[in-house]
């Protein structure tokens, strides 16, 4: 017994219909999943907290950009063009207390051992030479405010 063409033709068309909605199904079946995985290990960059947020980036340092100072054996670089601006202002011994004080962290016995001098006059130049800096940075960016 043969079947009619449109019998045939219905067949294949329900047959084709069929296939296509299983392949539908499984597109959906892992649309599902993408989201899900997705949603598991992705985080919108507004929730976010500050320190992941930091965590995000680097940032390159170049010791091009910083200046060198050399104080008794010592290569001291300072990453802040106007204190090194400033710096270079000071007498060399001024400098040189500065330096080794707050880029060296050494006291001020230490710096009068090495600088062979009094430590009380250690003491006196790290004074005077912070209010020198101090008022040198203040005439500077008063002066690129204007």
């Amino acid at each position: 017994m043969e079947q009619s063409s449109s019998y045939k033709e219905s067949t294949i068309r329900h047959q084709f219909d069929r296939i296509c909605k299983l392949a539908l199904k499984g597109e959906v079946a892992d649309y599902h999943k993408h989201l899900a995985y997705r949603q598991k290990h992705e985080t919108m960059l507004s929730e976010l907290s500050k320190k992941e947020w930091s965590e995000l980036f680097t940032m390159d340092d170049y010791s091009i950009e910083n200046h060198c100072f050399q104080v008794l054996g010592y290569d001291i670089e300072v990453k802040d063009a106007l204190i090194a601006e400033a710096l270079h202002t000071l007498s060399e011994k001024k400098r040189n207390v500065i330096l080794l004080s707050y880029f060296m962290e050494m006291s001020d016995a230490e710096i009068a051992r090495e600088m062979n001098l009094v430590r009380s006059t250690i003491h006196e130049h790290r004074k005077r030479s912070l209010e020198l800096l101090k008022n040198i940075m203040e005439e500077s960016t008063n002066g690129k405010e204007l």
